[in-house]
């Protein structure tokens, strides 16, 4: 079920509506938005662009908002289609928030666009928590998409990261996150979920990517993987070094198993997708899919 809307418009994420609430004008681009009413949540698409049809979707923490500039990059030559998960952005809050119900939004998110009669499959980008979506759903809907993109995210990687031994620093962090997220309250860079939620996800994603080489294999499509070279960041003390090698022994184990996929790696962080907006549009413009 979905609703053409206008009110997607807060903390100045569109600049103005016409009168049917159906479009939004900037300079030269036309926003098309509307709401997708699912499985109890509230999900708001914005759609943009020319060109070849792709869909972006975020990680865990992360809104359409954030992932702002890397969509004004790719809708100069795509058909770009953002929105918001559950409990991020201008997304409803949910009574349940795990990879299932986030999986659930990609698809009811794909379904409607499937009726929107798109002139082809779309290429499917993921960033983070977004790639393993990404992945989950082309593994059951191989025919729905062109291609996958897969930034920082959907790695088989050997070992999982959160131990009994970084639990508590990693608790303690998303406390933190969870205390700054009260002055992002009512805009469109919010994120509702709780600390225990986030870290109850972080222990889920975990198991999920321990099992996704197997739904590698159900996809034949193109595959292209944008990945960080210091996922936790540069430091030689601590965790990170242990993090970083975990993280390269993943995409390696994957490309051992699946040769065809193709690597690109950025000398960043996890924070890539912001950090390093124009190198990963162009990664993106330059992956070659089927239709």
């Amino acid at each position: 079920m979905t609703k053409e809307t206008s009110a997607i418009e807060v903390a100045g994420l569109y600049d103005e509506h016409d009168n049917d609430g159906e479009r939004a004008e900037r300079g030269d681009r036309t926003i098309r938005h509307f709401t997708i009413h699912h499985d109890g949540v509230t999900i708001p698409v914005s759609h943009e662009g020319r060109g070849r049809p792709l869909v972006l979707c975020p990680g865990l923490n992360s809104t359409q908002a954030d992932l702002r500039e890397l969509t004004e990059l790719l809708r100069r030559d795509h058909d770009v289609v953002t929105f918001d998960l559950r409990g991020h952005g201008l997304a409803s809050a949910a009574d349940r928030y795990s990879f299932e119900a986030f999986l659930s939004d990609l698809d009811a998110v794909m379904a409607e666009l499937g009726n929107r009669d798109l002139p082809a499959a779309p290429v499917l980008v993921g960033y983070s928590l977004g790639a393993d979506l990404a992945v989950h759903y082309a593994s059951e809907h191989p025919d729905a998409v062109a291609g996958l993109v897969l930034i920082d995210g959907a790695n088989p990687v050997p070992e999982p990261f959160l131990t009994e031994a970084v639990l508590p620093e990693f608790r303690a962090m998303w406390e933190d996150m969870a205390t700054q997220q009260d002055a992002k309250r009512g805009t469109a860079r919010q994120v509702l979920l709780t600390a225990q939620e986030i870290l109850d996800l972080n222990l889920e994603i975990d198991v999920i990517r321990s099992g996704i080489l197997d739904r590698y294999s159900k996809i034949d499509r193109p595959i292209t993987m944008i990945m960080s070279t210091s996922m936790a960041g540069d430091s030689g003390e601590g965790h990170a070094p242990r993090f970083n090698q975990n993280w390269r022994a993943g995409v390696e184990r994957l490309v051992r198993e699946h040769p065809h996929i193709a690597t690109t790696w950025l000398d960043a962080d996890h924070q890539l997708v912001f950090t390093h907006a124009p190198e990963v549009a162009q990664i993106i413009r330059d992956t070659e899919v089927t239709s």
